[in-house]
């Protein structure tokens, strides 16, 4: 599927989304402004259904399944986040649904998508790929694979936490946005494009799994090897074509951070703006702790997800030597 989708896509993601998925709220935190030298506003995406963004991406595209697709059962592959999404929205709308994750995903975020009732294959991604199990499950094609980020309504539907945070908060005039696949990166893109085509749009990456970085500089689909962050939602190997294409469009800069200012990322949001938030979701405030960016005055985040487990947030708390 090379469908490539539009503002008017992620307009009707959100209307298709209303009722179902959670308008999060938008914080500030004068301590973190002072700490930046700017205005941030945080939107939070750790206290969407699932506790991440991706049941808005997860929703818009099994609710568009045919009555036959819903019948048969939808399959996935996610080391987490997009696993728990998919397994609540079937829930939610009566569908069988499998999930491939790899063995070393948080024990919470597979608890999570078994307890929602999703049938989870384990993989060893040392061995194997989650596509190549993914088409073993699904040797006769029955189910109906949705990808956690190289697709239209998924994109479409991640857009839609940025296209809130920019309706509601207009004079943002820079967004900072996670990346890992590029999927909440190309809908964000396109949300704020589309409203505003002079507010600048900035990709996140840990600087140990920045393909998406390497693929925006290059113009081309970049792989790495199966990358050893702590921001586990980022551990993809690629960008997808159409999220690639998205991003070469609309998305101004790319930039990677360390594992080190990840971890203080998650304790400044712990402590300061009060929100328990994944390695993941704290890249973009990562970002603006390296002093890399050029701030404007007031600058929108996504903080894309609150899933992490106690030990390691315990560990990461512990290591506190700078908050």
């Amino acid at each position: 599927m090379n469908q490539i989708p539009t503002f008017r896509d992620v307009c009707d993601a959100k209307t298709r989304l209303m009722g179902m998925s959670v308008n999060t709220p938008i914080l500030t935190n004068q301590k973190i402004n002072q700490l930046v030298g700017a205005e941030v506003y945080f939107k939070c995406e750790n206290l969407q259904h699932v506790g991440a963004f991706k049941f808005r991406g997860a929703y818009n595209a099994v609710s568009q399944l045919s009555d036959a697709q819903k019948a048969a059962g939808v399959i996935a592959y996610s080391s987490g986040n997009h696993a728990q999404a998919i397994a609540r929205v079937c829930e939610i709308l009566g569908i069988d649904a499998t999930i491939i994750m790899p063995s070393n995903a948080p024990q919470i975020k597979r608890q999570a998508t078994e307890s929602y009732g999703a049938r989870v294959i384990e993989y060893d991604p040392d061995v194997d790929t989650r596509e190549l199990i993914a088409e073993q499950v699904n040797g006769d094609n029955q189910l109906t694979l949705l990808p956690p980020f190289n697709h239209p309504h998924i994109i479409a539907g991640q857009g839609t936490a940025a296209l809130e945070l920019i309706q509601e908060k207009p004079e943002i005039a820079q967004v900072l946005v996670p990346c890992g696949g590029g999927g909440l990166l190309s809908g964000t893109a396109l949300a704020i494009k589309g409203t505003n085509l002079n507010c600048q749009v900035i990709g996140v990456e840990p600087e140990l799994a920045d393909d998406a970085t390497r693929s925006f500089k290059e113009g081309k689909i970049v792989t790495i090897d199966y990358p050893n962050t702590i921001a586990d939602g980022t551990r993809t190997l690629s960008v997808g074509d159409i999220t690639l294409a998205v991003m070469l469009e609309y998305v101004d800069a790319m930039e990677t951070v360390s594992e080190e200012l990840i971890k203080e990322a998650v304790r400044v949001l712990f402590y300061h703006l009060k929100q328990v938030i994944e390695p993941s979701g704290a890249l973009g405030l990562a970002a603006l702790l390296s002093g890399k960016i050029k701030l404007a005055p007031q600058i929108g985040i996504i903080l894309s997800g609150g899933n992490i487990d106690g030990n390691t947030m315990s560990s990461i708390l512990n290591e506190d030597t700078k908050t």
